[in-house]
């Protein structure tokens, strides 16, 4: 009997790393043939996001040039005696609204840059609180495009007439408001550069479909905090790759 249950957890061993090596030889063919995504990013602070999208996973998707990233700033495109960006709102409110010309000659300064590269309209998302709710599959969508134009409002928003002027599609990543659209832009990079092939380490990382889990372990095996013992489980160690997707589905 148990010789029967080794030879079983062999074959299931074997069928395990034939899919997951046919995966990988997915993953690089499709890797070779694969053109590089520049993302645009309209904001009136780069700062804020640049260390972000240049460290860890993304900062080496950049070095390997599979991703390409590009700000551009309304300040650098003001208008007027004061080279003012912002202006109040028609009709009064708090606060200030980013006035439409200077946005619009940024968003244009990229999508030249877009038209030298590819005769096809680039992807431009407007990130609004009443737009279309970010997913994973907007993401792997996203993830077939050469170029993504994201515009990042401030303050109290920018001119309803840039997003209607770019047909622009509104996006939004959750019902909340937040101070600018910067963090949005980081997300929509993040998340859509996942699904080009040789950013993650492995392509298992990106499946969702594969069997995962809200609980995830590492050494030590036994973690002592506070002069209490915390174990890994058992079954995460066993390597019996049957128990472990099994125990894996009911967390």
């Amino acid at each position: 009997m148990l010789g029967a249950e080794n030879a079983a957890l062999e074959a299931y061993n074997c069928t395990v790393r034939t899919t997951q090596r046919l995966r990988n030889n997915a993953a690089r063919n499709f890797h070779q043939t694969h053109t590089m995504i520049h993302f645009h990013i309209v904001t009136l602070f780069p700062e804020s996001i640049e260390p972000y999208l240049t460290s860890s996973i993304l900062g080496r998707a950049i070095e390997k040039k599979l991703i390409k990233i590009s700000y551009y700033d309304p300040k650098k495109f003001a208008v007027g005696k004061h080279k003012r960006v912002d202006q109040r709102p028609y009709g009064g409110g708090p606060g200030m609204v980013l006035e439409p010309t200077a946005v619009l000659k940024a968003a244009e300064k990229a999508l030249t840059i877009t038209q030298r590269q590819t005769p096809r309209k680039p992807e431009i998302l407007f990130f609004s609180t009443d737009g279309e709710l970010f997913s994973e599959e907007m993401a792997k969508k996203l993830s077939k495009k050469k170029d993504i134009l994201l515009i990042c409002g401030r303050y109290e928003g920018v001119d309803a007439r840039v997003p209607k002027i770019l047909k622009a599609k509104p996006v939004s990543v959750g019902p909340y408001v937040l101070t600018g659209g910067e963090l949005p832009a980081a997300s929509v990079v993040d998340a859509v550069a996942r699904f080009i092939p040789g950013v993650l380490g492995k392509i298992e990382s990106l499946e969702r479909n594969r069997v995962s889990s809200p609980e995830v372990y590492t050494r030590p095996d036994v973690l002592v905090w506070k002069k209490r013992k915390y174990k890994v489980p058992e079954v995460l160690k066993s390597g019996h790759h049957a128990k472990i997707n099994e125990w894996k589905t009911k967390q």
